[in-house]
Formats: C-alpha cells, sequence, structure tokens
C-alpha cells in the first residue's frame, strides 16, 4: 500500500473548494502509483467544511477512508500552533470534524493554540499525530522541548524541504533529530498540485484501513520511505503551476466582483 501522509486538495488556504479540482488531484494521485493520502487540509482554510460536504455527498465512508473510486482517501487536518509550527492530526473523519469544531476560537494567527493545549485535546481522540516540516525556517519544530515534541507519533519528511534544503542533507538531518526525539518519520509530499504527487511516499507492508491500522505499521516500522529521482522536477514543477493557478483565480475574482 502505497499512501501520502501530507496532501492537500485546495490550491491554497483562501481558495474555495472546487470538486473539479479535487478530482483532478485524486485521479493523477491514483495514475502515480499512489493507493491512498491523507487529506490533511489547513485548519483554517477558507469554508473548511464545503470539502466534507462534497465527499459524503459523492462517495462512500467506509471504516476509516472515503472510498474514491477505488482510491482511499484518509481525513486529516493540519494544524498551526501558538509557538509557531505545523502539527498534521489524521484520523476517523467524525473525530476530524470534532477536532476542528474545538479549534474555531484559534484560526487567526494571533489566537493559535498552543503546542500542549493542542495535544491535550488530540490525545482524546485516536488520531495519528505528525509533526509537519520540522525544520522548515518558516514553520520549524524543533524548537519545541524533547518532551513536548514526544507526544507526537511521528516528524514528517516533506516534499517541499527537500526540494529546498537537499534531500541528501535534509534526510540526514531529520532522521538524527527524531532518533533523539524517539520518533518514526513518514514521508509527505505537502502538495497542493497533482505534479508534486510520487515526490515522497510511504510503502507500507500491508493494507490499511482505519488510522489504528496506520499508526500500528508506523510504530512497528513496518514500512519503507521512497523519494523520487523527479523530486526536484516535481516540486517545481508543482509551485509553477500552484502560483499560475492562484493569479488566474484571483483576477477572476476581482473581474466578477
Amino acid at each position: 500500500m502505497k499512501i501520502d501522509f501530507h496532501s492537500h486538495v485546495k490550491i491554497s488556504k483562501k481558495s474555495m473548494f472546487m470538486p473539479e479540482y479535487f478530482k483532478e488531484m485524486m485521479k493523477e494521485a491514483k495514475a502515480i502509483g499512489l493507493n491512498a493520502v491523507a487529506m490533511t487540509e489547513h485548519f483554517n482554510t477558507t469554508r473548511f467544511y464545503d470539502i466534507y460536504d462534497y465527499l459524503d455527498q459523492h462517495y462512500t465512508y467506509q471504516q476509516g477512508y472515503y472510498d474514491v473510486e477505488g482510491f482511499k482517501l484518509f481525513p486529516g487536518i493540519e494544524v498551526d500552533i501558538k509557538e509557531t509550527g505545523h502539527i498534521l492530526l489524521i484520523g476517523d473523519r467524525e473525530d476530524v470534524i470534532e477536532i476542528r469544531s474545538h479549534l474555531e476560537g484559534h484560526l487567526l494567527e494571533e489566537h493559535f493554540i498552543p503546542f500542549n493545549q493542542l495535544m491535550d485535546l488530540a490525545d482524546g481522540y485516536p488520531v495519528l499525530k505528525i509533526g509537519a516540516h520540522p525544520f522548515r525556517e518558516s514553520t520549524p519544530l524543533y524548537h519545541l522541548s524533547k518532551k513536548q515534541l514526544h507526544r507526537l507519533d511521528a516528524f514528517d519528511l516533506n516534499g517541499k524541504d527537500l526540494y529546498a534544503q537537499g534531500v541528501e542533507e535534509y534526510i540526514s538531518k531529520l532522521n538524527s533529530f527524531a532518533k533523539e526525539i524517539g520518533l518514526p518519520v513518514v514521508g509527505g509530499s505537502d502538495t497542493h498540485q497533482y505534479f508534486q504527487y510520487g515526490s515522497v511516499y510511504n510503502e507500507l507492508n500491508k493494507e490499511c484501513n482505519t488510522v489504528g491500522d496506520l499508526k500500528k505499521c508506523i510504530i512497528a516500522g513496518d514500512y519503507q520511505i521512497h523519494t523520487s529521482e523527479d523530486l526536484y522536477l516535481k516540486v517545481k514543477a508543482a509551485t509553477v503551476v500552484k502560483k499560475l493557478l492562484k493569479q488566474v483565480l484571483l483576477q477572476e475574482k476581482e473581474i466578477a466582483g
């Protein structure tokens, strides 16, 4: 089972959810050879619930994922914390939505939830907790204490950071840090545009249908992380296309307004 643990289905946080774009993303993820993705959309994205309204109307939710024409879509969310940094929470649909409801008062930067408070909230649900891009210059996590970080389940080997900081150097740095904290590492493309799918992904040695299955597999180390030989091209292409699409959407919005 090949899965990407960090994926978005919108061009940006400020853009609207576009069903056709979503379907194209899923189609291309499947075509690239993936069997599943964790949909870790930003918790403060515009009209967050539109995504789940659409999914519930058009796809079957079973066991712990949406069946998108044979492709597994695991619900998730990416949350900003007060101390600076992003945390991925992946879990059952109802749990993810309920967690999002508890974050309603923390959507703006000046009100972002503290890390410990987010962990206390997440610990009330059987979710997978992943520290996103720990060494990203703008939103790192290494400044948090070892005791705090140990509350996570894993760290994110992120496609964008591999592109920006160099594959071998970044993998070595992250693996050393994860070993020091005592956590495993999982791969996530962090894509908002389908060209980036496949830049980094995880090959699990067994089929997983629930977040519990995923967590057991990660804890047991029963998986391998793969990075594409075309990682730089994939991320660069996705970055350029994303920028152009955002410009088009902005222009269309201005014309409509």
